[in-house]
């Protein structure tokens, strides 16, 4: 998730690729660059770290004649965030430029291949493949090689392309990952990767849509088809965006833009890492042998928080189908208390920054004690990635909003990876379940991302009645018990209700003499192989006038007969189900914290990543 700017037209460029940098830098501030045309040659700056790095390095050259060029700020994903790997990338001429955000699936191979043709690469990124298979085809004609190389790609992307020998034009691509471009009779042309870096200069807009190119130039653009090869008429939307709004892309919050990039962050994380045909699963960075993994013979999942929750999560998934005995530990319990760790057990620590204090100190002391360490993680070139023995990145992209959503279903993506990763390498599950887990897995994005508008409509209706209570019960069993965890943890921390989450079976042991009817309890109930169970302690919380809901499996009508609060989902696999009911869980403690005008993005007292214990 990086943030591109390009521009083409009658002012100079550097001030206009950096201000709208400067809107995009919540995208990535890992690195940042930006390449201009002058006098035939291109000119290229860059620089790891913020923007106000960049521009530094830029100094006087931002009064540069230039009219036309590209910038980017990055969030790493292959490659540590160096001034190496920062974008642009050039061919090996240098006459020609890229940048790009999105995931190229297949840049080994097609490194490999150019390596072989004589290419040099100097950088660690998949971007840099693009400049040079670009490279590869061109001749004369800068949009035919653009199309020849895109035949050759599979991921996501959005790419901008400046060539020395088309100094008039800027060539845009997209495919699955957004591109905007902006219009201005009197500006020139502008392309971008959110609408927040075109405001300054237009309103008047065009949304790419997959697998189409543009030509820009100062005075129009036109936009192809990829895949007929003939011009398409786009529409030019107004947008009456304020800018607080516009880098929310139009969200009232952070958090719930973050919600709905859910699907996204999914799709990131599989894409390249799973094949759709066989299940097959590829972790290149895993950084363990097959002979390291058939010695293991236990392992400890380490994390705080939500991260905690998605660890609890892949306990059931790894036990069932990799058979190997998971513990599953708090890391600031975990780093204080007697360990029984030795060469033959697995750590693997859950953080988004990479940064968490005691879950960094936990690795560290199980590393010490002959343990194997992987991380999962959402920064490239984290304290935790640097110290493990390898990693599983998520590709969330920056989360701004403190209480995790979109890098929480993320983790769960990368930990069901790990779990198929690890049942394949030990032979623990037949190939035909494999295949059927991948493609559930693969599918999964697609089912939230068609279900998120219908809940979100669903959930602020139904918050009406509850958005006042005091407290709030969450419980559910098995895959779902740690969801029924993190929901009551997402509305605690965002809306200052008193909320716990329990496995069902639990409420006997205590928790059922709170109910009455001014406690409000959201039981997590899909039909799978609990469901009786589950129906059984929802049925004893109704025989104690608690106020119910349920959020359950579509088609199931007998829910209705207990409460009229009921929130269907779709039946997927079970596997997938802690996946697909968080997100009516965030759903309702975002509407109800915003109900209660709570600060949603800033909750008090809390920090994004605690770096200190």
């Amino acid at each position: 998730m990086c943030g591109i700017v390009g521009y083409c037209g009658s002012r100079r460029v550097v001030p206009v690729i950096l201000e709208g940098l400067r809107r995009l830098e919540y995208r990535g501030y890992d690195s940042a660059g930006i390449v201009y045309l002058q006098d035939g040659k291109l000119i290229k700056h860059r620089s790891e770290g913020k923007l106000s790095r960049l521009e530094a390095i830029i100094g006087d050259a931002i009064i540069a004649p230039a009219h036309i060029g590209l910038g980017h700020t990055r969030w790493a994903t292959h490659g540590a965030p160096t001034t190496a790997n920062a974008h642009p990338h050039s061919d090996c001429s240098g006459n020609l430029v890229v940048i790009h955000n999105g995931i190229i699936e297949n840049y080994h191979s097609l490194r490999e291949e150019l390596k072989d043709k004589g290419h040099i690469f100097t950088s660690q990124t998949d971007t840099e493949v693009l400049a040079h298979l670009i490279e590869e085809y061109l001749e004369n004609d800068l949009v035919a090689a653009v199309k020849k190389a895109i035949a050759r790609v599979e991921g996501s992307y959005a790419l901008g392309v400046l060539w020395a020998g088309m100094p008039d034009a800027l060539v845009a691509v997209r495919n699955q990952s957004p591109l905007v471009l902006g219009v201005s009779e009197h500006e020139g042309t502008f392309l971008a990767s959110d609408i927040p870096a075109l405001l300054p200069y237009t309103k008047e807009v065009i949304f790419m849509d997959d697998m189409e190119l543009a030509i820009l130039k100062a005075d129009g653009h036109q936009i192809f088809s990829l895949v007929t090869g003939l011009p398409v008429e786009k529409k030019v939307t107004t947008i009456d965006w304020n800018p607080a709004m516009a880098e929310k892309a139009g969200f009232k919050h952070f958090m719930l833009k973050e919600i709905f990039e859910e699907p996204q962050a999914i799709t990131n994380t599989v894409s390249g890492r799973i094949n759709p045909e066989t299940g097959e699963v590829v972790l290149p960075e895993i950084g363990l042998t097959a002979a390291d993994l058939a010695d293991i013979d236990r392992i400890f999942l380490v994390a705080c928080g939500t991260s905690w929750h998605a660890a609890l999560v892949a306990k059931y998934w790894i036990e069932k189908y990799a058979n190997i005995p998971v513990e599953v530990d708090i890391a600031s319990e975990f780093r204080y208390r007697h360990l029984l760790i030795n060469k033959r057990v697995l750590t693997i620590s859950i953080s988004q920054s990479g940064e968490t204090a005691d879950t960094l100190a936990g690795i560290r002391i199980a590393k010490e004690m002959g343990a194997k360490i992987i991380t999962i993680c959402n920064v490239v070139g984290s304290t935790m990635t640097r110290e493990a023995h390898g990693t599983v990145y998520t590709h969330a992209g920056p989360e701004i909003g403190v209480a995790s959503t979109k890098a929480f279903v993320s983790q769960l993506a990368a930990l069901f990876l790990f779990t198929l990763y690890l049942a394949q390498k030990k032979q623990t599950i037949s190939r035909e379940l494999g295949l059927e887990l991948g493609q559930e897995l693969i599918g999964i994005a697609g089912v939230v991302e068609r279900e998120l508008p219908r809940l979100q409509k669903e959930i602020e209706h139904l918050i009406e009645s509850y958005y006042d209570c005091r407290d709030f019960l969450f419980v559910g069993r098995s895959l779902n018990y740690p969801i029924a965890l993190e929901g009551a943890l997402k509305l605690k921390e965002i809306s200052y209700i008193h909320a716990e989450g329990y496995a069902s079976g639990e409420l006997k042991h205590g928790p059922i003499a709170l109910i009455d009817k001014d406690m409000p309890v959201l039981a997590l109930v899909p039909q799978d192989e609990v469901y009786q169970k589950s129906i059984s302690n929802v049925e004893e919380i109704k025989a104690r006038q608690g106020r119910i809901i349920l959020i359950g499996t579509e088609g199931d009508s007998h829910l209705r007969t207990i409460t009229d609060d009921v929130i269907y989902l779709p039946k997927v696999h079970s596997a997938m189900n802690p996946i697909l009911y968080t997100i009516p869980a965030q759903l309702l403690a975002y509407a109800i914290a915003t109900k209660r005008g709570c600060d949603v993005d800033q909750p008090r007292n809390l920090a994004k990543s605690v770096t200190v214990e």
